[in-house]
């Protein structure tokens, strides 16, 4: 990631959670944004399928009412910040066998961001007072994600 998109994500998080990230933490956040849209189209797929579709459409995508919140908070924080060029290239559909519509497409950064929005929320809770998250409270972030998305 381009030192520029570094010093957004550090600036997002702190706006988000008035969390400090490292370029390190900024790995694990890519990896966990990859799997998280992993799963949201994996599940996608499945739903696609079941409903005789072969696109995925934007109504098979999981996204949950907790997740459609932080959807929205992320576009009201994201206008100060102007994450969504780097979300674009973060944000690529994983290859599952089948294509998404163009609807499911466009909709991808706003996914990545209200995971993004979600997992600093949960980072914040998890680190209590303190402003840098640890490697043990990014890894019981991931473990919470993994049981609801």
């Amino acid at each position: 990631m381009p030192v520029m998109g570094v010093s957004k994500f550090e600036r997002f998080f702190r706006a988000a959670a008035g969390l400090d990230v490292s370029k390190n933490d900024l790995k694990r956040y890519n990896d966990f944004v990859d799997a998280k849209l992993y799963d949201l189209f994996l599940i996608g797929t499945a739903g696609a399928k079941a409903n005789g579709r072969d696109v995925i459409a934007p109504q098979d995508l999981p996204v949950t009412k907790g997740l459609q919140e932080s959807i929205h908070a992320f576009r009201k924080l994201e206008e100060g910040i102007e994450l969504r060029p780097l979300l674009d290239q973060l944000a690529a559909r994983p290859a599952l066998g089948m294509d998404a519509a163009e609807e499911t497409q466009e909709r991808l950064p706003d996914l990545a961001g209200g995971l993004s929005l979600a997992l600093a929320r949960a980072l914040k809770t998890l680190a209590d007072d303190s402003r840098r998250p640890s490697t043990d409270q990014w890894d019981q972030a991931f473990e919470l994600f993994d049981l609801l998305v």
